[in-house]
């Protein structure tokens, strides 16, 4: 095996230093072969990368629209970009076991040192196929000779204190086998009760735990990321929370409300399959809310509000017995009363396309044209029987280990909130109408009617498609 001298970048992380990459791995193409340097494109016209029809995961991604499948797209201004910390791995299924020639890695300023490329028939057992613990980063071709269904970067040390960070995951080859039958997962016991039950017109059917469930077909070219979303434009501000302080008006701190235009303190199931909605698609008719972000104690409201349901948090295989998001489901994610940025305050702020101010659990400083950006994750795996709790979270859970806990056993979309305000600069200037940034919260209430969320499920989630906002790929 062999590996190019990578291309030479500027200092700072950007899209805009991928002019340099194309014109220094052309000018190596001419010397040495296009077979030996080709950058981001194919070596030919007729070679495609096979990952790009494959799904990927990854240990970590820093926000979300650095998420795994932004590696393996084909598109030059999308990367992945992992947490802050050692080791870290970008993994690609390519769907059957293939005969792998070679692997180019496109990085971004953030890349790794030291790293190995594995394969593996099953996702099992790995076989290393090259390491370095010399890497420059830039553009690396790495000519190998293995077969694998699956392919994995360890990352295992950083070459900065950023995660790593890739434009491109590219893996060619030569398809040359059946695909590897994938392992059937284990009943998970049932959940146990919990205090709070839902309305009676409201009741839930508990689904049994477990079991692959129907899941519609993977159209020619899909992008293998189980994912579907909403984009819904703020609509108003009020002193109400139908979660938290149902029936009481002006009883909560200011929070600004996105999608259904009727949401107020009195807000039910009923009222919200009645209301209107600014989300794209029409057909959510769900309430999302915040508490309001202030700059200079005047509300600023965010210009971006884009709600990703996703099939993330699981492992691959129990994303078949994924189900919809019931009708009514009421789920607060966030710690309105932290007193510091601990493990409670799981929301993040950073800056849109300005990767190197990183990201924290406090509001940061952007470079003034830039965006502020929150981005947030609910628990996606459900008790099975409660529409809510007494404190709005024990009725969820987050996975471990890649799959959802005994206790919480049903599979449902991850929804992850990004907000994006037009605000820059110093972070003493913002607050939260519940405090510092480390407050940050979200709140959520599903009126998505029945069978559009299971149609979404059914053919986007379950066969792992990324489809748009009217749930199609």
């Amino acid at each position: 095996m062999s590996e190019t001298v990578p291309s030479t970048t500027a200092p700072g992380r950007g899209s805009g230093r991928r002019v340099h990459r194309f014109a220094l791995a052309g000018a190596l193409a001419t010397i040495l072969g296009a077979s030996v340097v080709n950058g981001v494109l194919p070596a030919s016209a007729a070679e495609a990368p096979l990952s790009q029809s494959g799904k990927a995961t990854a240990s970590s991604s820093e926000r979300g629209d650095l998420s795994a499948s932004a590696a393996i797209d084909g598109k030059e201004n999308t990367r992945w970009s992992s947490a802050f910390g050692d080791p870290q791995w970008l993994q690609v299924d390519l769907g059957a076991s293939k005969a792998i020639k070679k692997i180019v890695l496109n990085w971004e300023n953030a890349y790794a040192t030291a790293f190995t490329i594995q394969t593996s028939a099953g996702g099992g057992q790995w076989k290393t196929i090259h390491t370095t613990t010399a890497g420059k980063g830039g553009v690396q071709t790495l000519n190998v000779s293995a077969t694998g269904r699956y392919v994995r970067l360890n990352a295992t040390e950083r070459s900065s204190r950023y995660g790593v960070s890739l434009w491109e995951f590219e893996v060619y080859g030569t398809g040359s086998g059946t695909s590897t039958p994938e392992p059937t997962p284990s009943a998970t016991p049932k959940p146990s009760a919990t205090p709070t039950k839902p309305t009676p017109e409201e009741t839930p059917t508990t689904p049994a735990p477990g079991g692959n469930l129907p899941k519609g077909p993977v159209p020619p070219g899909a992008v293998r990321v189980a994912e579907f979303l909403a984009e819904c434009p703020y609509t108003h501000r009020l002193p109400d929370d139908p979660i938290v302080m149902p029936g009481l008006p002006g009883g909560s701190h200011m929070h600004s409300f996105f999608g259904n235009t009727s949401t107020d303190a009195g807000s039910d199931v009923k009222s919200l399959l009645k209301g209107g909605t600014t989300c794209s698609p029409k057909a959510d008719l769900s309430s999302y809310w915040v508490p309001t972000l202030y700059s200079d104690d005047k509300p600023v409201e965010p210009t971006g509000t884009t709600f990703y349901y996703l099939g993330e948090g699981v492992r691959d295989e129990l994303m078949a017995q994924t189900r919809p998001l019931p009708l009514g489901l009421r789920i607060v994610a966030g710690n309105a009363k932290a007193t510091q940025p601990d493990a409670g305050s799981n929301a993040r702020w950073s800056c849109l396309h300005a990767g190197e101010v990183g990201s924290s659990k406090n509001f940061v400083n952007c470079p003034a044209g830039k965006m502020l950006e929150s981005y947030l994750d609910f628990p996606h795996c459900w008790n099975g029987k409660d529409l809510d709790s007494p404190d709005h979270k024990s009725h969820m859970s987050y996975p471990v280990n890649g799959a959802c806990p005994a206790s919480h056993p049903v599979i449902v979309p991850k929804l992850r909130q990004v907000l994006r305000y037009p605000v820059s600069g110093d972070p003493a200037r913002f607050r939260l109408s519940s405090g510092p940034g480390y407050t940050m919260h979200a709140d959520f209430f599903n009126a998505w009617p029945e069978a559009e969320m299971e149609r979404r499920v059914r053919d986007c989630i379950r066969p792992i498609v990324k489809c748009g906002a009217d749930g199609t790929p």
